[in-house]
């Protein structure tokens, strides 16, 4: 009689592997590693010749802390010195271009730390800062050409190295100037005085012209 197939149990794939593969066309091998290596480190060397005595790295750049409250606790080189900061280190903004200084026109010091602990940066490079006459005349502001005989070239990924900030914080008791400070009152309080700056000024104006 007629023979009766039954399906497998289950509800499963049915087997179709095919193992045909050209499997070495999709293998990627990586022999030119160490030549690539090599190519890199001419070129890095090539770089910091043809800049020397400039720094590797370019240009002096800020410390700053990224953007959102997940990255914020994180310490990292901005694009650029703000004119706050250069002014309080003493620097010039035309000037600080020429002595390897990056300088950022838009961004703007958020709090008091962020301009003295960058101010305290500039003046550290300010410094260590040697200048190198471009021409057989020294200008004022080179370094005197007996102390430019064995300077080594500057090759630190940011020149001066970025501070780390410390993460951890030891435990200790509570102040009762913190207990009684209240952050809620403070920040109501800076957020009436900036919104009634206009009206103080106008109230001010109005004293003077009245006493003329």
């Amino acid at each position: 009689g007629d023979s009766v197939s039954t399906m497998v149990k289950g509800n499963n794939v049915l087997p179709n592997v095919h193992f045909g593969k050209w499997w070495q066309r999709y293998v990627k091998t990586w022999f030119n590693q160490p030549g690539r290596a090599k190519s890199r480190q001419i070129a890095r060397r090539s770089k910091a010749a043809a800049i020397a005595p400039r720094p590797t790295a370019g240009l002096l750049r800020p410390a700053v802390h990224p953007p959102t409250q997940r990255y914020n606790l994180k310490i990292r080189a901005g694009r650029g010195f703000t004119l706050d900061e250069l002014k309080e280190a003493g620097i010039s903004k035309k000037q600080a271009r020429t002595i390897g200084i990056a300088v950022d026109h838009r961004r703007k010091n958020k709090s008091v730390e962020s301009l003295q602990s960058n101010a305290a940066r500039l003046k550290l490079y300010k410094s260590k800062l040697v200048v190198f006459p471009r021409k057989s005349k020294a200008k004022k502001g080179d370094t005197a050409r007996s102390e430019l005989a064995n300077v080594a070239q500057n090759t630190h990924k940011d020149i001066i190295a970025l501070p780390k900030p410390s993460l951890r914080i030891k435990s200790r008791a509570i102040t009762k100037a913190e207990k009684d400070a209240s952050a809620y009152a403070t920040l109501r309080r800076a957020f009436k005085e900036a919104k009634e700056v206009g009206k103080k000024k106008a109230e001010e104006n109005a004293a003077k012209k009245s006493a003329e």
